[in-house]
Formats: structure tokens, sequence, C-alpha cells
């Protein structure tokens, strides 16, 4: 556990905050750094192939140390955080044998973490957690689940009693803005299937993440002075939110949960003369995100009926899929993580993700890659922590499903 830690807080100090405006890929130099970084700490460890390509993806092989003949699996995590919030200078703070109660993150400015705002802190009294500041995340979104992959393939490389097939690791860049697998190859990865290591609380296995577009909404208005606007100024912002105001209202990230979809006003720039409307639309239906994008055009042109032709456009973008249709057909594969996770004293929590991984669209990209807890929580934000305990489970399930893919699905040569 100790090395697990030592990793963890080493990574977090990584600036790796992507960038939605970027056009470089990665979007940032700090994710190309972390990534030689972690190059030359895996090639210390033992493992082999390491590289780090040229779109910044770093990939290496555990090889397999059985008779059998065992198909390759992948452990996948991302290198970026959150472009929501900054990963510079994250400070973090070791909570031992957490009381339960609030948890002072920067006493200057008055910034708690309580259960009273996330009742979930409560189940952890007693345990180790890992905390922010107050002035940053964490990152353990997802650098846990690269410490978590990282510790155990050296456990298993200091165990080679256990045995195991040929192991492929991935990290990627750029996850946090939709582009983690744009540029990964997956003929080259060489795996059969793969789990991507980047949940939440102990034992949570997920197959089911939301279908998502994004919707540009851009509003058009005409500006004059106002002591001389009437029945000539055309207000962009005005119009912008009446555009918002006529989408369902109960349908949001905050007043939904399970499979309940959403529309997500994410981001807003405006001026008189012209505003635009960032929105992510979220649906675990493909019927239900259909609906959603015919929603946002109906809207768009109510107004343009009421504001004049071309006031209001909507540009559309599919982000990714379901990855249900796919992982339905080789349910093994949540089985033996299943099975893991019952093997190291843990219940298995299947739930979906209202989100989305790398693992959705390397599923549609002939990877099938469901996805693991990591321990991290309160994803994004200054309230970010980790669970030690539950980190520690993860590296255990990880070396578990590599053992047991061995044992069940290995053959003879």
């Amino acid at each position: 556990m100790e090395k697990l830690i030592e990793r963890f807080l080493k990574y977090v100090k990584y600036d790796t905050q992507s960038s939605e405006k970027s056009n470089t890929f990665p979007s940032t130099p700090g994710q190309i750094s972390f990534a030689y970084d972690l190059a030359g700490e895996l090639k210390e460890i033992g493992l082999h192939d390491v590289a780090v390509d040229e779109n910044g993806y770093v990939t290496a092989t555990l090889p397999s140390n059985t008779d059998k003949k065992v198909p390759a699996i992948g452990f996948i995590a991302h290198m970026d955080t959150s472009p929501d919030m900054s990963g510079k200078d994250v400070k973090p703070q070791i909570v031992k044998d957490y009381s339960g109660g609030d948890i002072v993150l920067n006493r200057e400015k008055n910034i708690i973490l309580s259960p009273v705002d996330f009742p979930e802190l409560k189940k952890y009294a007693g345990h180790t957690l890992i905390t922010t500041d107050g002035t940053t995340l964490l990152g353990a979104d997802d650098k846990a689940g690269i410490a978590e992959i990282v510790t155990a393939c050296e456990y298993l490389i200091n165990h080679p009693e256990i045995k195991h097939g040929t192991i492929r690791i991935g990290f990627t860049p750029d996850e946090e803005v939709g582009k983690g697998v744009d540029k990964f190859d997956v003929k080259k990865f060489s795996a059969e299937f793969a789990y991507t290591v980047d949940g939440g609380g102990a034992a949570e296995i997920q197959y089911e993440n939301f279908n998502a577009a994004s919707a540009t909404v851009t509003i058009k208005g005409l500006n004059v002075h106002p002591g001389s606007a009437k029945g000539k100024m055309k207000n962009s912002i005005t119009i912008a939110m009446e555009y918002a105001s006529k989408l369902p209202k109960g349908e949001v990230p905050e007043m939904t949960e399970g499979y309940q979809g959403y529309y997500h006003l994410n981001n807003i720039e405006g001026s008189v003369e012209r505003t635009v409307l960032y929105y992510i639309l979220r649906d675990f239906e493909e019927q239900g995100l259909a609906n959603r994008k015919a929603m946002m055009n109906k809207v768009s042109e109510e107004l343009n009926a009421r504001y004049g032709p071309n006031t209001v456009h909507v540009e559309l973008k599919d982000q990714y899929y379901n990855m249900k249709k796919i992982i339905e057909k080789n349910m093994y594969i949540v089985d033996i993580a299943c099975d893991a996770m019952k093997s190291v004293g843990l219940k298995p929590q299947v739930v979906p993700i209202r989100g989305g991984t790398d693992g959705a669209r390397l599923s549609y990209m002939g990877l099938p890659t469901p996805n693991i807890f990591t321990g991290g929580h309160n994803g994004h934000g200054k309230y970010e922590y980790a669970v030690v305990e539950e980190m520690k489970k993860a590296v255990e399930t990880i070396v578990e499903i590599a053992r047991l893919c061995a044992e069940k699905l290995g053959e003879k040569s």
C-alpha cells in the first residue's frame, strides 16, 4: 500500500489538465512530459515493449508467464485531468483514520469537505483518505487508475508464482475532452479485450454508459444603441435565455440519476450581437438521444419563426455510444471481473456510467472494454478525494483478473 500511495502522490503533482480549445494532440504539453516519465518507470519495474508514440500514448507489455495459451488482455487509464478545474500545483492531503465528520480542506478560504454535502463520506469513517487542499482538483480521475495498474504489474513481476497471460498496458491522453482514443491503434495494441480502470467506489463494474452528443447553439443578434433600440435591437443574450428556458427543466444533471438522461448547459459566451450556448446531451437509449437532438432543433425552429430566419443555429455532433450493445456479446469479460472482486472480498456492484470512458469508444473500435473502480470520488473539482483502502482493492482486483483469465480462458499449448 505504501508504494501505491507514493506512486499516486507523485503522479498528481504533474499538471496534465487537458484543454478543449487546443488544436494539438495531446492538447497540453504536460501530458507528454508525464507520458515519458511514466514510460521510464514502466521500464524500471521490468515491463517490455515500453513506448510513447507520436500522439502521446504510452503502451507496454507484461509477457505471459504460463505455458497455457491465454488471450492477451489490456488495462487502460487516462493521463489527463479535467479542463474544468486546475490540475497545477496540486497539494494532496492525507487524512488517516477519518473520523466521519467535516474535513477542513482550506482553513483560510473556509473550504470544507462535509458529509452534509457528500453523505457517502460517512461510510469511510476509519479509512485513509487523500484530499485536495481546496484550490485544485486532486487528479484521482484518473491517476488513481494509472497508479493501480502500475502497482499491479509490479506485484505480478515480483510474484511469478501468480500465472497470467500477456498483459497490455495503455495510458491515453485527452480522455476528459473526448479525444482519448482518437488516434489509438487497437490492432497494434493486440489485446482481445481490456478494462479501463477509471471508476468510482470499490466493487463497481460498469458496462453501460450514456449515448452522448454535443450541441453548439449559436444565436445572432443585432446591436444598436440602447437609447434608440426599440423595434431594432435583437439581443442574442435574452434569446439565448429563452432558448434555455424551453428545454425540459427537470432534465438536467443536478436533478437526474441512474438511467435518467439530461441536457447540460456546460458553458455560455455572449454579447448582444452573438451568444453561443454549449450543451452536452446524454441518454442511455439511442432513441432517447435522438429525441433530445430533435428537441434542440425544434426549439431553434420556434425561435427562428419568432425572431427571423437564421437567428438560431444548432450544430449537433455525436460523441460516443452505449457500450452495452458490444459488451453484452462478451459478458464473460464482466463475469471475470466480478469473480475477481469476489475473490478479494468485495461484492460486485454493476452500475451504469453516467458519463463516458475511453472504453465506450474502444468497444466500438473492436476492443470490448468495460470499466472497473479506482476508489476515486467527486472527480473534476476541489472536493475530489480518494480512499486508499479502495485503491488497494483495485490493485488486488487487477491482479486477480489477470490470474483468473489464465485459469479460466487458458488452453494448454
